[in-house]
Parts: C-alpha cells; sequence; structure tokens
C-alpha cells in the first residue's frame, strides 16, 4: 500500500500555537519515511545499485527509531508492528553486510598485483555466492505477510487524522529535551565503560548509542538550530568511524570462519591472502579506541553544552506556568534541504 506523498500533509507548524502533539509528529515522520521506504525498494529488490539496498535499511531504521522515541505517545497496534521491524532489519542487514564485505574486497584487491588478485577470486566468488543466498532470504522477508501489513499498519496510522482527544496531549517541543538527554546519558555511559582491551561489542554499542541520540537529535533540529547542527556533525563523525572498524570487525570474523571451515575447500594461495587481509582489517580494528576518545571529546564539550542550554529555554518555555512556545514550530525533521539530505542518507 503506497503512502500518500508528505507534500500532501499540512505542515505541523500551521497549527495554532505550533503545539502540535509528540504522537502526530511522530507519525507525520514516519509517513515521510514511508516515502522514502517506497522510493528505494524498488531499486533495493532489483539488487543493481548496493546504495538502494543501504538506504532501505536506513529507512527501517529510523522507522523503528521514531517508534521507540515516541512510543508512550502512539497507539498501541503501532508499536506492535515494531516487532516486524526487527526482524526485516536483520534480513537487510545479512544482505548488506555482504555488499559492504565484497566492495572492500574490490577495494583491497584494486591495489594488489594481477597474481594476487586470481589468487582471491574464489574468496570473491564464494561471497558473491552467499550474497546471493542472502538476498534470496530477504526478497522474502520483503514480500512476507508480516512486511506487508507492517507497511499497511504505518500507512494507515500516518494518514489517520488526529484523535479527538489530542488537544490535550503532550507537545513534541515539551517530551524532546528529556528524550535527547536521555540518550545522551546512555551514550556516555557506554563510551565511560569502553577499555583498552573491551570486544568489538562494546564499540558497537557505542555506535548504537550514538546512532539512537543522533536519531533524537534530527527530529528536532529544527526547533533547537545551530546548536543541534554542530553537535550532528560530531555524532555523524563518531558513528561513521565506528561503523568502518565495525564493517572491518566483521568482514575479519567472516574470513576467520571461512578460513576454518573445511567444506570451503579454498585454495592454499587464496587462504593465504584471506590471511594477509584479515590483519589488514585487524589493522584497522586496533584504531577503534583512539578514535572514539578523540570522537566523544568533540560530542562531549562546547558542542553539547550549547544543546544542552539551549534544551534548557525550550524546557523552561514549554512548562505549564510558561505557557505556549511562542510562534510556530517547524515539521518534524524539517531542517535545510542540505541537512535533509545529510540526515536520509545515515
Amino acid at each position: 500500500m503506497a503512502a500518500a506523498g508528505a507534500d500532501a500533509l499540512p505542515a505541523p507548524s500551521a497549527r495554532e500555537g505550533g503545539s502540535l502533539a509528540a504522537g502526530e509528529a511522530a507519525l507525520a515522520e514516519v509517513h515521510r519515511l514511508l516515502d522514502a521506504w517506497l522510493a528505494h525498494e524498488p531499486g533495493a529488490r532489483l539488487g543493481a545499485d548496493p546504495e538502494e539496498l543501504h538506504q532501505l535499511r536506513v529507512t527501517a531504521r529510523r522507522i523503528d527509531a521514531t517508534l521507540s522515541l515516541f512510543k508512550q505517545h502512539l497507539p498501541p497496534a503501532v508499536l506492535k508492528a515494531r516487532k516486524t521491524a526487527k526482524a526485516l532489519l536483520r534480513s537487510l542487514g545479512a544482505t548488506r553486510d555482504l555488499d559492504v564485505q565484497l566492495a572492500g574486497l574490490n577495494a583491497y584487491c584494486a591495489e594488489l598485483p594481477e597474481e594476487e588478485r586470481r589468487a582471491l577470486e574464489p574468496l570473491k566468488e564464494r561471497l558473491t555466492i552467499e550474497r546471493a543466498r542472502a538476498r534470496a532470504r530477504m526478497l522474502r522477508a520483503l514480500d512476507s505477510e508480516p512486511t506487508r501489513r507492517w507497511i499497511q499498519t504505518l500507512t494507515a496510522a500516518s494518514v489517520a487524522p488526529p484523535a479527538a482527544n489530542d488537544a490535550g496531549a503532550v507537545s513534541f517541543a515539551a517530551v524532546m529535551p528529556q528524550r535527547v538527554r536521555r540518550r545522551f546519558r546512555r551514550l556516555r555511559k557506554a563510551v565511560r565503560r569502553l577499555r583498552a582491551d573491551s570486544a568489538m561489542e562494546d564499540f558497537h554499542r557505542v555506535r548504537r548509542r550514538a546512532k539512537q541520540l543522533r536519531y533524537a537529535l534530527e527530529s528536532g533540529v529544527a526547533l533547537y538550530g545551530k546548536p543541534a547542527e554542530e553537535l550532528l556533525k560530531a555524532l555523524r563523525r563518531m558513528q561513521d568511524e565506528l561503523g568502518a572498524y565495525q564493517d572491518a570487525h566483521m568482514a575479519r570474523t567472516h574470513l576467520n570462519s571461512l578460513a576454518a571451515d573445511p567444506a570451503c575447500a579454498l585454495p592454499p594461495a587464496t587462504l593465504f591472502h584471506m590471511g594477509r587481509l584479515a590483519e589488514h582489517h585487524a589493522r584497522v580494528t586496533s584504531q577503534a579506541r583512539s578514535t572514539v576518545t578523540k570522537s566523544w571529546r568533540k560530542v562531549r564539550g562546547r558542542r553539547w553544552k550549547a544543546l544542552r542550554a539551549r534544551l534548557g529555554e525550550f524546557e523552561h518555555s514549554t512548562s505549564p506556568s510558561a505557557g505556549p512556545v511562542p510562534g510556530s514550530l517547524p515539521a518534524l525533521g524539517n531542517a535545510s534541504p542540505a541537512a535533509e539530505a545529510t540526515r536520509l542518507s545515515h
């Protein structure tokens, strides 16, 4: 079922006083994300451009993040649909991981002499076969009844008129400062738990927390202006750097698994160069700790202090004694065209 165009929805800022209910704002964002889903799903199914699958997976993650962020303000049927999103994300992720590993292998081989590239051809063939199998599972997941019902449920909720009791519902502007602060504290806790010998899963947890804070902050970037934009830049860098380490770790783990599997029957020359490739990935992941330290310093410093002050202003202005927020609030996620393009690409 196709979602109606996002431009067909009245902008939240058109509401008198700018006090859009949190649940309504969340569903408006889901509506826009469903448009993105419908735009990228055909390309992801074809598989000619790995970027289409990447964008589809990002869209699914953003939908789930939005539902999580505003779960206290959404209908039970919408929240129940999150279970389907979790399973779908696993299927999309398995295929995406193999896309990344094949791209990394191609980039690595481009720097090698011809003879060494030929030695790695059996590995490339193996990964290509695995990717084809993962894509077949992904297509079955996309075609499954739970996934189609998930799309229908979210579409119906996102185009439904506001409930009659929404007039007294808590506003989007009122709930956002608490949501952002909570996710910052979770990220800070994850970073503080890191040690020099921490497992990659600990670094991956930091990345997840950074992503959760980023998604929450992007929902309110139009409210908080430059302080939010500056912090978002630091969070994106942190997330991208940690993502590269996670990709390298997963590729190395996969290489070790293939090398230890007798059923693969890879030639000795291929196994030798797989070992060298695994060492290359190990060198990449060894830099994770120092990178997190530098990235976190940029997140928690002046950027967070400026945003924290801005959040405090909104907490005061949306308190019952302060009256309504002056003026009109921008639409959820409404930022500059350049910022919006960056937001939807991750």
